[in-house]
């Protein structure tokens, strides 16, 4: 047996024999890129504590990852594709560790934005590889169970990200959240020569570079005004970004338009299957991340649990993804996916709305049934629709499929975490401006108490502090009035300090109930909008083109 898988997986006679090993090598690599993104989410207050971040900065912590991530995967899916394919892969997983490496040793918000930026340039090698090289490993009878594990994998990551970060914070640093992904990355880049055969498509057609340069500046430019808009202002950046996104989408579909061998074959968009499944793996990762975004949120400053609890109690969400796949795996076969994909949207849209009943009486165990519906969704309906999409592309552009599924789901992604969040940033002010309404509480307190549901805790820290040090004053007071007034000042201090925390938690689970039904409108009217879209189980027509335009690009590549 090698050591170092050479064969190219398109000389093969038969199918790969170690291809469900290769795939493990795939979900550990895909694992830890989805983990960076949520695992932050936990890692958060230590940063901001330590680094002293303000709440612009902390947003760029976390969205500088994201922005090189959605704008640079179809260039570098197509690039893949070319030259190759595992190439990509280990070149990502090299970028992403040094990036993560680099993180974990700078000491400042500047630094660290960075270092993510960095790791968000190798996720866009390492995502597109993963699918294509899944695409091309695994025989067409097997694929749809090989991307259904993929899936598990994602929904996975979701869910572990707050679980290893919480662990890890238990005795170490937030720069260990950076460093756990090196030894990952080490075993990915062994497992990849070891298992993963070599793959790229069998022509040696150009790559559209125009196209994809076109592509990397309309998607970076919307990510841009997606986070900058809702969470900044609608100032000049974001109307800037918002200009260059539109001319840049524009110019993009044109010249796909008219170019003979496009990076992307935009009129794709046109058959109502890969359509309505784009649409639905969007819209249900606006949906998800922006639940994940405020309710851990939730669980951390309302609830009070801490980093690792907060990472256990997201545990029922992982378990329920899995089973979710194991159902559609055996549900699409029989019914088709426009039914399981509907399924799972209508499962989606029905936990937003429980969550839409949380108020400032509701326990973690309000939620469990949330968490359940919601993994449940994500199984049922991610993983066929992101096999109709890869099963759109031809062989030779398998790069390209998993470049186009991976960033609709980080479109939704950051879509769901900037509008779902902004809307629960705005609710959050609100509320606590009517529950501190005739309280005593001076406006720079307020305004800082609106920033964000921890900087509200803070403040009502703040006056709990204040009453503490009015007490200490009263015991060593000179006479028995001056006593008397500093302990009823502190007792009044102590009372609204109460008060304070009260209203920051009643506040914020009124926004997390508002925001959520929005989010389940929003995911309702979509979920309308896909069961359209998708062609129903007897309108084979579809595959039947796709097949046939997918033989005669073969045929013409002399394959």
């Amino acid at each position: 047996m090698r050591l170092v898988m050479s064969e190219p997986v398109e000389r093969m006679d038969r199918p790969y024999a170690r291809r469900w090993w290769a795939l493990l090598v795939l979900c550990l690599s895909l694992l830890m890129i989805v983990m960076a993104n949520t695992a932050l989410t936990v890692a958060a207050p230590d940063m901001t504590q330590d680094l002293g971040l303000s709440s612009a900065d902390l947003q760029w912590v976390i969205d500088g990852y994201t922005v090189p991530y959605a704008a640079l995967m179809l260039l570098l899916g197509a690039i893949g594709d070319k030259y190759s394919r595992r190439g990509a892969l280990v070149l990502g997983l090299v970028v992403f560790g040094g990036g993560a490496v680099a993180g974990s040793l700078v000491d400042s918000g500047t630094g660290v934005i960075a270092a993510r930026a960095v790791m968000g340039v190798g996720a866009a090698l390492i995502m597109p590889a993963t699918l294509s090289l899944l695409a091309a490993t695994f025989p067409r009878a097997e694929r749809a169970k090989a991307i259904t594990l993929w899936t598990a994998t994602a929904g996975l990551a979701i869910a572990a990200g707050p679980l290893v970060a919480g662990a890890l914070l238990e005795n170490h640093g937030w720069a260990s959240t950076f460093l756990i992904n090196v030894p990952i990355v080490v075993l990915a880049i062994v497992g990849a020569f070891v298992l993963v055969p070599p793959s790229k498509a069998g022509h040696q057609d150009r790559i559209d570079y125009v196209g994809g340069l076109l592509s990397v500046v309309w998607i970076a430019a919307l990510v841009y005004m997606i986070i900058e808009g809702p969470h900044f202002g609608w100032g000049a950046k974001a109307i800037t970004a918002a200009v260059a996104a539109g001319l840049g989408l524009v110019l993009f579909v044109v010249w796909e338009l008219r170019h003979p061998r496009p990076v992307l074959d935009v009129r794709r968009f046109t058959q109502r299957r890969f359509a309505g499944s784009n649409l639905a793996v969007a819209l249900f990762f606006l949906a998800v991340f922006g639940a994940f975004y405020y309710l851990t949120q939730h669980l951390q400053f309302v609830l009070g649990y801490d980093a690792l609890d907060t990472g256990l109690r997201m545990l029922p969400l992982a378990g329920a993804v899995f089973v979710g796949s194991a159902l559609t795996g055996y549900l699409t076969p029989r019914i088709g996916m426009k039914i399981t994909v509907t399924a799972g949207m209508v499962g989606g849209t029905a936990a937003l709305a429980l969550l839409s009943q949380v108020d400032s009486g509701s326990s973690y165990g309000d939620f469990v049934a949330s968490l359940v519906i919601l993994g449940l969704a994500i199984g049922l309906a991610l993983s066929p629709c992101t096999d109709a999409i890869m099963g759109a592309f031809p062989e030779s552009q398998l790069g390209v499929g998993g470049a186009v599924n991976d960033t609709s789901l980080e479109l939704g992604g950051s879509l769901g975490i900037a509008v779902l969040g902004s809307l629960l940033s705005t609710s959050y002010a609100s509320h606590l401006t009517d529950a501190t309404a005739g309280s005593k509480l001076s406006a720079s307190a307020l305004e800082q108490a609106q920033d964000s549901v921890g900087a509200g805790y803070q403040v009502a820290q703040a006056i709990g502090e204040q009453a503490q040090q009015v007490a200490a004053r009263a015991a060593s007071a000179g006479t028995p009035e001056q006593a008397a007034e500093l302990k009823a000042q502190a007792t009044q201090l102590a009372q609204g300090a109460r008060q304070m925390a009260d209203a920051v938690g009643s506040s914020f689970s009124d926004a997390v109930a508002y925001t959520s039904l929005i989010g389940a409108v929003i995911l309702g009217v979509g979920t309308v909008l896909v069961a359209f879209l998708l062609p129903g189980r007897g309108s084979g027509s579809e595959g039947a083109e796709e097949e046939v335009a997918e033989g005669a690009e073969l045929v013409g590549a002399g394959r």
